[in-house]
């Protein structure tokens, strides 16, 4: 069962720390320090149970113990990984080994803490997380928002684009495909238009998001 922290006073822009542990006092004492400084807490006891809950569009991140019933901790972290989920991780463990902590950090771990840590250590890590994953989200909508344009843009002007990231002369993509340049002209206006930008430099940079 899920414990939130500020139910119903939540606003659900907000920032929040989920917490996954197995140990109920764990859990209700990391719960109230990270509710001390104003942040929305959701906690839960097990990977799976995390897994299961649907999660907000908030910015988030994710204070993970290691060594859990079922799915680790770095068992999570991998899903997360596979799923192309950029949520920021930090580890907690009373069991800690420098070989774990390197495969954690190396997966991209904000931080590795062993108990017992002092609470700011636990409160910057955190801080540093969800800073992190604020540049995420918006990184990621940034690209959402240029695919959304770029899959408005019809077969025939995909095909266009290409070549005009490529720098290539109207008359070389009107060869190439054995229309007329005054279509590809047509098809950059409207490709301009439906990218919403004004110059080609403009478009390249556009579509790198894409990693086109």
């Amino acid at each position: 069962m899920k414990e939130e922290g500020r139910r119903g006073d939540v606003n659900k822009a907000a920032d929040t720390v989920y917490v996954v542990d197995d140990d109920l006092s764990v859990r209700e004492a990391l719960s109230s320090l990270i509710r001390s400084v104003g942040l929305h807490v959701e906690t839960f006891a097990s990977a799976a149970e995390f897994l299961a809950h649907p999660r907000s569009g908030s910015n988030a991140c994710l204070v993970l113990d290691v060594r859990m019933p079922g799915l680790s901790g770095l068992d999570l972290q991998a899903e997360f990984a596979a799923a192309g989920d950029p949520v920021p991780v930090i580890f907690i463990t009373g069991h800690g080994d420098i070989p774990m902590a390197v495969r954690a950090m190396k997966a991209g771990a904000v931080e590795f803490l062993s108990k017992p840590f002092r609470d700011e250590d636990l409160l910057e890590a955190i801080r540093h997380a969800l800073e992190q994953g604020r540049v995420a989200h918006d990184e990621a909508a940034e690209v959402g928002e240029v695919r959304s344009k770029y899959e408005s843009l019809t077969g025939r002007e995909r095909e266009v684009i290409t070549f005009m990231i490529a720098g290539a002369l109207n008359k070389q993509a009107a060869a190439e495909l054995g229309v007329s340049e005054m279509t590809i002209k047509v098809h950059r206006h409207n490709i301009m238009r439906k990218m919403k930008v004004r110059s080609l430099p403009d478009l390249v940079r556009m579509m790198e998001r894409l990693g086109g």
